[in-house]
């Protein structure tokens, strides 16, 4: 076999191979999201991982540290998840999806300090954006920095004026800050575009008895009671009005249904005693 031919073959088999291993890793991630979508997740990872040893170097390795994280994360290997998108990042330091990946997880872990430094990340390089604002509010809130809070809050409602959530924090900012009749004011206005939602009622309940009118906080109770006879917490603050007014009878049939609901009647004795 002369020289050029050997050179030639050579190239070839070096070629096939590069060929094969390309294939092989599409193969293996195309399989691994496969069974992403099926939610055989222990099978994903496996795929995922083998991969990312196949070819550490592929510009896509970035995108399937991320999409190993959120396998992880389904599973609940939370620390593994954290790994997996510090890894993507070292990659793509300024990816905004992955920064958000893995700043909600560290909320969901109680990490807040290390979620705040990559939520400011991602408004560092998407000052819009509502989703990393809102958590990050959520977190001064948590700090009580409450100008900060109410800095991001005034950025999303300027987007979107109707932004549930966004109103909801600023109404339990201005109730934080002493600023009662702002807070109810915010309340009112979210009730008033949405009627029948049981968490802003029981919410505006809980601020008409810090506010004093327990008569205003009696009828959000019970139409939460009506829209939902299971709410416990509704019986309960019913209950302990009533009791204030001095309706023994009244009150004792709000706590007995929150008995009857799973509440321990021991842990209702005292007030049980008073209806007497």
């Amino acid at each position: 076999m002369d020289k050029m031919k050997r050179y030639f073959l050579a190239g070839y088999f070096l070629c096939s191979l590069s060929l094969l291993h390309a294939q092989n890793y599409n193969e293996l991630v195309e399989r691994a999201m496969e069974y992403t979508f099926k939610d055989s997740l222990k099978q994903a990872e496996s795929l995922f991982q083998q991969a990312l040893k196949l070819d550490p170097k592929n510009a896509r390795n970035a995108l399937l540290f991320s999409n190993l994280g959120t396998v992880q994360k389904r599973m609940g290997e939370l620390d593994e998840a954290i790994k997996s998108y510090t890894m993507a990042l070292n990659i793509t330091p300024y990816s905004t999806a992955m920064l958000m990946n893995r700043a909600s997880l560290y909320l969901d872990l109680g990490m807040e300090d290390k979620a705040y430094v990559d939520l400011c990340g991602v408004v560092d390089l998407l000052p819009e954006d509502i989703e990393a604002r809102l958590y990050r509010a959520y977190i001064y809130m948590n700090r009580r920095q409450y100008n900060e809070a109410r800095i991001d809050y005034n950025v999303i409602l300027r987007q979107d004026f109707k932004h549930r959530e966004a109103r909801l924090g600023m109404a339990l900012l201005d109730q934080k800050e002493g600023r009662h009749t702002a807070a109810l004011d915010g309340l009112n206005a979210l009730v008033e575009d949405a009627p029948k939602d049981k968490v802003l009622l029981m919410m505006r309940a809980n601020m008409e008895v810090e506010q004093g009118q327990e008569d205003a906080a009696l009828l959000d109770l019970d139409e939460v009671i009506r829209l939902n006879p299971k709410e416990v917490e509704a019986y309960l603050i019913k209950g302990d009005i009533l009791l204030g007014k001095k309706k023994k009878a009244e009150a004792r049939a709000a706590y007995e249904k929150a008995i009857e609901l799973g509440v321990p009647r021991m842990q209702l004795s005292d007030k049980l005693k008073s209806c007497r």
